[in-house]
């Protein structure tokens, strides 16, 4: 069986009290659920990402000849352009504040409304305007990774 992954690269926070990405990405999850959320929301456009990828690897399997064992041309053909795209729809999910209207009790957050932003020189100034829950730094975004595993 084929499992779909999402976490975070590990590393230092830019901010805070040494905490790293991961640690910050379990606050959230524990917090906000927010990787199930965008999976719940984002499933079918994953599913038809990495169907394509599929499709497009075995099109180059068929075309070159490769003698390679599917497994290898799957993984390293079919799910990276896949995994990609989905980075590229977390953070659309941020962005575009869809976390906030799904629902996610706590959303948005107080601290996006007041615009607290620690890439600013004065990050909790009053004049600061609103952001997406969930960037801040930019550091959890940004970090964001998706895999497969078998």
């Amino acid at each position: 069986m084929t499992t779909l992954n999402l976490g975070v690269i590990d590393a230092p926070y830019s901010y805070g009290e040494g905490q790293t990405t991961v640690e910050v990405a379990r606050i959230l999850e524990d917090k906000y659920g927010l990787m199930g959320v965008f999976f719940k929301l984002h499933r079918k456009g994953i599913s038809e990402e990495l169907a394509k990828g599929v499709a497009k690897a075995l099109r180059a399997r068929i075309q070159s000849g490769s003698s390679a064992p599917a497994d290898e041309t799957f993984t390293a053909f079919g799910t990276a352009q896949a995994m990609a795209k989905t980075r590229t729809m977390f953070s659309d999910f941020i962005s575009k504040q869809e976390a906030e209207r799904a629902g996610i009790p706590g959303t948005p957050t107080a601290a996006a409304l007041r615009g607290v932003n620690h890439r600013l020189k004065h990050p909790y100034a009053k004049a600061n305007s609103r952001r997406p829950s969930f960037r801040d730094t930019g550091t959890y975004e940004s970090h964001f990774q998706a895999w497969v595993t078998k």
